[in-house]
């Protein structure tokens, strides 16, 4: 009977979880942007990594401090932030921030370097439409 043992391997993931929502909360709340959109990014969270942004830019000077943090963040990050965007896009109370996040990505990254990106066609072809 393995029952137990799931249940716990449940609980133990469920905890986890619950302390990396309160490490989230803490960054944001200490304003630590770049390990909180790693964090939300890394938990898949894209609702989690628009509020990130839309306090980065809340902030005095907000374009420059949104472009220092996605520079930082990895390839892989940053694809992630892409798919995110493509539906923030879609929707005009999030395109703004969508559109901030791709100046950034388009101003900072090679197109040699954005090619290479997982998703990238079909994520241009959604963006269109849209930007």
């Amino acid at each position: 009977d393995v029952t137990e043992i799931e249940e716990k391997e449940a609980q133990a993931k469920e905890e986890e979880q619950i302390m990396k929502e309160q490490e989230l909360s803490n960054l944001l709340h200490e304003k630590r942007y770049l390990k909180a959109l790693g964090l939300a990014i890394s938990l898949d969270r894209p609702h989690t990594v628009l509020t990130v942004v839309k306090a980065i830019l809340k902030e005095t000077d907000g374009r420059r401090h949104l472009e220092e943090n996605i520079i930082r963040l990895r390839k892989d990050q940053k694809e992630a932030v892409l798919t995110f965007l493509v539906t923030w896009n879609t929707n005009s109370r999030n395109c703004h921030e969508a559109q901030a996040v791709i100046e950034t990505l388009l101003k900072h990254e090679a197109p040699d370097s954005l090619l290479q990106y997982s998703g990238i066609k079909s994520a241009v072809e959604s963006l269109l439409p849209y930007t």
